[in-house]
């Protein structure tokens, strides 16, 4: 990249900012402020204890004495972030709001840096331009949850990955900020082996050589990743009743996927469901694992046809941003303006999904492929408005397979370009095992944005 290049894409990074900026701030203003509700309650809590020393960690009641308790249900990594400003600047609402808006309006120049390494320079700032003005990111903004920030950290990792110019560096660096992602969110270790495939790639060799680089490299990522991981897995071994990589909630979650009373999204757990006997969150976890297990063993079909459900509460409606607000702030939040402010976000999300599966459909009329590919999309979009319970998931599920299909005429499979759909890929896998709600989609959003900026190029 040129001096006048570099110039330009930094003076364009800055506007997306500020363009992400505003309106972000101007939703905190008017519907922010008010003390987190949900996850986002124990998320701010842990942060809360950070930022006064304890740890992550709570106090339980012994013998009428208050006793340090050490946690590890939830990742770790947002709760110390938020908990490193708390130190800093005080531990208000107020102060949570500014890093929310700042975290999430960095993700419009982070996701323009790194589009511009597979895409021209106003796509890449069309790419940039929706993650800014996405609806349902810039509602999320007055959430204290953990998803800008885990969508962040992984977008970053891509882009340190293709930004360095020596490869193996770059996959070196990528994988170190990945796992910091994984501390917000475990499911970024999904993407390692993807970074090492598609940054590291011997051009022109045989068959068998390529695919000893690709395996390679995809170890050197995976063994990297954990490197910022696995302090915090020796903390959890010493504190805790036993060893957890990064929290306690991978069995709990799947259990919530397979057991009897299983709907495909989020249910609760009770103690009459099982697991009545355990003295620790590790235990805990484990006990869930293995009910899980034995009900997806017991009843795998009934388990397999949960997916389409789990993936429809996942990619097809986006509320969550509005509930969440309207549960810490209800006054704020009458009926009217509920509906109006879910229809928005569910249809500008609707919308980018379908653009999205165009990502890596060529503009290329005078072949089969490639009319068939954009025809079919237009005719699942159509399809997927016009039916009883409107459906996106499969339009999703292309656009995380249709890259790594040799079709002829395809554009270019860069992997500044196939990370973002690993991402997309991983996370449609993580919760198809797991369970489905739309906050899960946000973390992609930017992906999607990427995708839905890279639709109908010219083949090549």
């Amino acid at each position: 990249m040129t001096g006048r290049e570099r110039e330009r894409a930094l003076i364009a990074a800055a506007v997306l900012f500020a363009l992400a900026v505003a309106p972000r701030a101007l939703v905190v203003w008017q519907w922010g402020g008010e003390a987190p509700v949900w996850d986002g309650h124990y998320y701010d809590f842990g942060a809360r204890r950070i930022a006064a020393g304890f740890g992550y960690s709570d106090d339980v009641m012994i013998a009428g004495r208050a006793v340090w308790h050490p946690w590890c249900h939830y990742p770790v990594g947002y709760s110390a972030f938020l908990g490193a400003f708390y130190r800093v600047f005080g531990a208000t609402q107020a102060v949570a709001d500014v890093v929310n808006v700042v975290t999430g309006a960095l993700l419009a120049p982070v996701t323009f840096a790194l589009a511009r390494h597979g895409l021209s320079f106003r796509r890449a700032a069309a790419a940039g331009a929706l993650v800014a003005l996405s609806p349902g990111l810039v509602v999320y903004a007055a959430l204290s949850m953990t998803e800008p920030l885990a969508a962040l950290l992984s977008l970053a990792a891509f882009w340190v990955a293709v930004e360095v110019r020596r490869p193996w560096l770059g996959l070196a660096a990528g994988a170190l900020v990945l796992g910091l992602a994984a501390l917000v969110r475990p499911q970024a270790l999904m993407c390692a082996p993807f970074l090492g495939l598609v940054v590291v790639r011997a051009r022109g060799a045989p068959l068998a050589a390529r695919l000893r680089v690709g395996a390679l490299g995809a170890a050197v990522a995976c063994a990297v990743a954990l490197v910022p991981v696995l302090p915090w897995t020796a903390r959890n071994c010493r504190v805790m009743d036993g060893c957890a990589l990064v929290s306690t909630n991978a069995g709990w979650n799947l259990a919530i996927g397979a057991f009897p009373r299983a709907t495909g999204r989020f249910e609760t757990l009770r103690s009459s469901d099982g697991c009545r006997e355990v003295t620790g969150q590790v235990q805990q976890d484990r006990c869930w694992l293995a009910y899980g297990l034995h009900h997806i063993q017991a009843t795998p079909g009934r388990w397999l046809a949960l997916v389409p459900k789990k993936l429809a509460y996942t990619f097809d409606h986006e509320s969550f941003p509005v509930e969440y607000l309207r549960e810490a702030r209800p006054k704020a939040w009458p009926e009217e303006r509920r509906v109006a402010v879910r229809g928005l976000l569910t249809a500008s999300h609707r919308a980018l999904v379908c653009t999205a599966a165009l990502g890596f459909v060529a503009i290329a009329l005078r072949r089969r492929t490639q009319v068939a590919l954009a025809f079919g999309v237009a005719l699942a979009a159509y399809l997927g408005f016009q039916a009883a319970e409107p459906t996106f998931w499969p339009l999703a599920a292309f656009a995380a397979l249709l890259p790594w299909l040799p079709l002829p005429g395809r554009p270019r499979a860069r992997p500044a370009l196939l990370m973002p759909v690993a991402l997309l890929g991983t996370t449609i896998v993580a919760h198809a095992v797991f369970f489905g709600e739309d906050r899960y989609h946000m973390v992609v959003t930017p992906a999607l944005c990427i995708l839905a900026a890279a639709a109908l190029r010219r083949p090549g």
